[in-house]
């Protein structure tokens, strides 16, 4: 009996020490809290509550929050204040391994998004094993190597491996998936629908990559594609449109401000769904809870988001209305007021969309718009974008004809949410999983609030210049009210009100580092004079109060002074800010001369120059780290680029340890052709690296060299190892030695004036030839016989006799295989080039590699393609 009730109790006390608050999103209600709490309390832990709806929970007396999503208004402060937000699924975990589970891989949180997961490897190579397991532990998910009931998730490449037969007979309830799922979530950084990926048939392998691809549905972006929402929804909860029951605006004062524009009878109805709901309207930011306006512009918007207040537009305002539930504005990108003259650069795009459908191609259509691009329902060869959900598409098709960046729409969020331009090239915006419609991971990406904190409200942007004195407390000083703590901030309501004019002082946010600016008289003659006026007095009467005192705008001659003397003194204070940042800070003696500081901009300027002139820095560099620091290492003395070496092949790190040993006798390993002075191969090979190499004309050596350097552990002479390869120079019908004469003469210009054609099928790839022809100064352009191909064609020619040096070619080739799908381009292609007045050579690709490798223009029939040769090869 004794062992018994120590048993009874070591189960009560597993959450002995947990003190929980349930947050109760839609899917976690009514009984389902119910019972989590019942499971919780029977184990030990103390429940806590709110002491009134309105009021914030209060962080100070728990230990963990219990919730379905991240999605309430304490969040931040829970996770400044070391809280952990766990899912439900924490407290069966825990009961079930008799012991807290780690919260982390039970969060929440979307950008940990294979949490809840539990992945078992069966019969991968160690090296992707590894991968996988450190990308799920990464990303708040579990790994377990036996399997067991815990698994969700089994990673194998057919299901005959004993691991899935063990789940199988035990009855495991978990799916069974390719690794290559894991490798596109990680790509993204989103979590994908897993089903095209799971055995025993999986759709990545079974469907062609040109087979249609279904629609995503999202339902869940319906009041977040736009910032101006055209109507008034009606609550999702409400018993009938006449009745409206709201609670979300309990306890809360929201502000409206006067750049939404509304009617007298829609903002009569805002107002008055809001103090229905138990909220008031107020006319004082300082009083504010929430803040709605449309521009991240005005004053108001400053002294709001410098105090920690919840500021969205008008859609956001809809959504709580609509859910009844709680929702960060900074959680969708269209909830967030916008800023009136868009991303800086982005005025120059012209964006297309394809593949996406429903609420997200309505969202990324006004994400564009209030990003500032320009966006085209059709496209044309002067869009600059394409968003596309995934490849197969006629606009896809078209975008690689007509050299257009296809992104998927990660790069537009992210771009907006950064506040910055981000790069095309980033891998994670170019990754198209084959059979994922990737409409269904849209709006998944928040604001980031540093980023538009930096630009928009930065330290310092709250001051209002239309108040007077200097013992004024500033907005700004005031730190944003702890959700700990049921006092109120007495510092904000000590604030005296503004009149209607400051709230449209204009702020340009922060500029660039540079030239301090002077003062103008243009910038002198702008004070508020020029929008203070007797202010109307308040719609938003305090209760109890039959009239309202009307405030005064005090003395106009006073005031005008004040900010004169503000703006006179602006080159000073842009200076200091500057100063501060400066390395050593303004500590040592003032503010430098203008002359003091012309050095010190001249040095920085020759530095990056040097920089700028080093070609493969960032080879040598990350060679460099590779060794001890306390070695000296001598400049590479030799950029020596390997094609076909077997040596490393499946060794990574021998690979890592023979590099550094190379750079240490002065051996530099560039995976760059162009930088390379030297290339090793085994011998005359037909790969991109060799033929483009060659355009640079390297010294060529076996790779013997390598090895003997490595074997003897010292630079030996490479002109002791050039490559000698008999067979190869008799196969292909020239010498290498001529070739590398040939190519230091034509110094990459073998090509030029030259635009060659290719199909998209070609043998080797589209990008392989058009690295071979733009190295030895071509151009290159894939061949797909679309509408449009006519103009892209013809501007290639024109381009070709504009260049009065190259000799404008008579023919014009198109590179194809021999396959009936790319035969059918030929007489589009020749009738083309015909009305042209060119003659059309239609060719194989052995036209090309042989021109490249032999680095002179040589013709066999041979390379000619007729239809003879298609009705061969079918």
């Amino acid at each position: 009996m004794a062992a018994m009730d120590l048993d009874g109790a070591e189960s009560k006390s597993l959450f002995a020490q947990v003190h929980f608050y349930i947050v109760q999103p839609e899917n976690l209600r009514g009984d389902s809290a119910r019972e989590l709490a019942q499971l919780l309390e029977e184990n030990g832990a103390e429940g806590i509550s709110r002491t009134a709806t309105a009021n914030p929970i209060p962080l100070q007396d728990i230990t963990h929050i219990i919730s379905t999503t991240i999605d309430f208004p304490e969040y931040e402060a829970a996770n400044d204040a070391l809280k952990s937000v766990v899912k439900p699924d924490w407290v069966k975990a825990s009961i079930a391994k008799g012991r807290l589970a780690n919260p982390r891989q039970y969060s929440p949180d979307p950008r940990l998004f294979f949490s809840g997961l539990v992945v078992c490897c069966a019969d991968l190579p160690s090296g992707d094993s590894d991968a996988i397991i450190g990308g799920v532990l990464a990303m708040g998910g579990l790994y377990s190597s036996p399997v067991s009931k815990m698994v969700t998730h089994i990673v194998a490449l057919t299901m005959d491996s004993d691991k899935c037969k063990t789940a199988i007979s035990k009855n495991v309830k978990c799916k069974y998936v390719l690794p290559h799922w894991f490798d596109d979530c990680l790509r993204l950084g989103k979590r994908i629908d897993e089903a095209p990926y799971c055995l025993p048939d999986p759709e990545v392998l079974r469907k062609r990559p040109e087979d249609r691809i279904p629609e995503a549905g999202r339902q869940d972006m319906l009041g977040a594609s736009s910032p101006r929402p055209d109507r008034l929804p009606t609550p999702s909860r409400s018993p009938s449109a006449n009745r409206r029951q709201l609670s979300i605006f309990e306890g809360k004062k929201v502000m409206l401000s006067r750049d939404l524009e509304l009617g007298s009878h829609l903002l009569g109805t805002i107002e008055d769904l809001i103090l229905n709901g138990g909220g008031m309207v107020t006319g004082s930011v300082h009083k504010a809870d929430i803040f709605i306006c449309h521009y991240r512009e005005s004053l108001d918007y400053r002294i709001a988001s410098r105090a920690g207040k919840d500021v969205g537009n008008l859609a956001w305002l809809y959504h709580l209305i609509t859910h009844n539930s709680w929702t960060s504005p900074l959680r969708r990108l269209l909830h967030y007021p916008v800023a009136r003259q868009g991303l800086p650069g982005f005025s120059t795009f012209r964006i297309s969309l394809s593949n996406y459908n429903g609420e997200a191609r309505v969202y990324l259509e006004n994400l564009a718009r209030v990003a500032g691009g320009e966006f085209t329902k059709t496209m044309k060869e002067d869009n600059t974008h394409l968003i596309t959900a995934h490849m197969v598409s006629d606009k896809c098709d078209a975008a690689k004809e007509w050299n257009i960046h296809m992104v998927n729409h990660l790069w537009l969020e992210e771009s907006y949410a950064k506040w910055t331009i981000q790069t095309v090239s980033d891998p994670r915006y170019t990754h198209f999983p084959t059979r994922t419609n990737l409409g269904e991971v849209v709006g998944q990406t928040p604001i980031n609030k540093q980023a538009v904190e930096k630009v928009f409200f930065p330290l310092g942007s709250d001051v209002d210049p239309s108040i007077e004195g200097d013992n004024v407390p500033r907005p700004m000083s005031v730190k944003a009210p702890n959700p700990t703590s049921s006092k109120s901030t007495n510092a904000m309501n000590a604030h005296p009100s503004r009149s209607a004019g400051s709230q449209d002082v204009p702020f340009r946010g922060l500029q660039p580092d540079g030239p301090t600016p002077k003062a103008s008289k243009e910038n002198r003659r702008y004070t508020e004079a020029n929008v203070v006026r007797t202010p109307a007095p308040s719609r938003f009467i305090g209760q109890g109060k039959e009239n309202e005192t009307p405030s005064t705008t005090g003395s106009r001659s006073a005031k005008d002074k004040a900010v004169a003397k503000l703006h006179d003194l602006a080159p000073d204070i842009a200076l200091f800010q500057k100063e501060r940042k400066r390395v050593g800070g303004v500590t040592h003696g003032g503010r430098k001369s203008s002359e003091d500081m012309v050095p010190e901009v001249n040095r920085k300027r020759s530095v990056s120059k040097d920089e700028d002139t080093d070609t493969g820095a960032d080879e040598e560099t990350r060679a460099t780290k590779r060794v001890k620091k306390s070695k000296s290492l001598v400049p590479p003395s030799m950029r020596l680029a390997l094609s076909g070496y077997k040596g490393w092949v499946g060794a990574n790190k021998k690979e890592g340890e023979e590099r550094a040993r190379l750079r240490e006798m002065g051996i530099l390993i560039v995976h760059d052709f162009a930088s390379c002075t030297h290339l090793a191969s085994p011998h005359i090979l037909r790969t991109q690296k060799f033929i483009c190499a060659l355009a640079h004309a390297p010294m060529i050596l076996s790779t013997d060299f390598v090895d003997d350097c490595l074997s003897q552990n010292k630079r030996l002479e490479p002109e002791q190892y050039l490559l000698q390869d008999t067979e190869g120079e008799k196969r292909m019908g020239y010498k290498l030695s001529d070739s590398l004469i040939r190519a230091k003469s034509n110094k990459g210009q073998l090509l030029r004036g030259y635009s060659i054609y290719c199909t998209e099928n070609i043998h080797g790839g589209f990008e392989t030839y058009k690295s071979i022809v733009e190295v030895n100064g071509g151009k290159c352009v894939m061949y797909r016989a679309r509408a449009g191909s006519t103009a892209t064609l013809r501007a290639g020619l024109d381009e070709e006799s504009d260049d009065s040096e190259a000799g404008t070619p008579g023919n014009v080739y198109l590179v194809s295989g021999n396959t009936p799908e790319e035969a059918k381009l030929w007489p589009r292609f020749r009738q083309m080039i015909e009305g042209m007045g060119k003659n059309p050579l239609v060719v194989r690709h052995e036209w090309m590699v042989d021109l490249a490798l032999s680095q002179k223009h040589q013709w066999r029939d041979f390379y000619i393609l007729t239809d003879k040769d298609v009705t061969l090869t079918a």
